[in-house]
């Protein structure tokens, strides 16, 4: 499962009877260990897309350890640009996988982009064919061109990614989205673009902007708003139920 980089959920009873029994479910489906019930392996799916060990009450005297094992989150940005930098060298601290797109070929090098895992030199279309974006991964389109724009986020918006973010002001937002409507795009899945990306911390350089955006992808992949902790009613950290 590790050497496929395959996501997984294994169940383990903590109280009530069975106890210490395992049940190992990949997210393909596949179940290894002792036989539990059929629902805990019904929500194997659902657990592994929440990303965070769970309890699970199982009946009125049955605990059951959720642990969730997946590769890590990834991050995909078009666009080889500065601020692409940043936050592949923000990313990797946090132990994302990053990759970066573009079809400039003197933009994408390892030289200008070091911190990035993966530089893929290719068309906005065929970067996310490659790259397949899953539930676990974001996209990023940083490169202000809408023959690179409007293809990336039309290609985006056809996957699951859990975020996808565009950089520019809100006039060009406004125009990108009228651009993708007419390419076919359904008004409804505009709502998905996070434009202008990133979160209000008065970002002026580069790295700053890389943090805003990551930040905000952080707090998406979280279900948190991104605000001050000091306002929030919610637990400080995500933590396990």
């Amino acid at each position: 499962m590790v050497a496929a980089e395959e996501r997984a959920v294994l169940f383990t009873v903590i109280e009530g009877a069975d106890t210490g029994s395992h049940l190992l479910v990949v997210e393909s489906g596949d179940r290894v260990g002792d036989v539990l019930p059929e629902e805990l392996a019904a929500q194997a799916g659902e657990l592994i897309r929440a990303h965070k060990n769970q309890i699970i009450q199982l009946g009125e005297d049955r605990k059951v350890f959720a642990e969730i094992y997946a590769p890590p989150p990834r991050l995909l940005i078009y666009g080889a640009v500065d601020t692409a930098e940043g936050m592949c060298a923000a990313a990797r601290l946090l132990g994302w996988r990053t990759i970066v797109g573009d079809a400039r070929a003197k933009f994408a090098t390892r030289e200008r982009i070091p911190s990035a895992d993966e530089i893929v030199v290719e068309w906005p279309e065929e970067t996310v064919a490659q790259v397949q974006p899953d539930h676990a991964t974001a996209v990023v389109v940083l490169t202000h061109d809408d023959k690179f724009d409007v293809p990336a986020l039309k290609a985006a918006l056809a996957t699951e990614a859990f975020y996808v973010g565009a950089l520019g002001s809100r006039r060009n937002q406004e125009r990108r989205r009228e651009r993708l409507v007419e390419a076919g795009v359904d008004e409804a899945e505009l709502e998905r673009i996070s434009g202008p990306c990133g979160l209000d911390l008065g970002a002026e350089s580069q790295p700053e902007t890389a943090l805003s955006i990551l930040a905000e992808i952080v707090a998406v992949r979280n279900g948190r708003d991104g605000g001050k902790l000091q306002r929030s009613k919610q637990r400080i950290h995500a933590a396990s139920t």
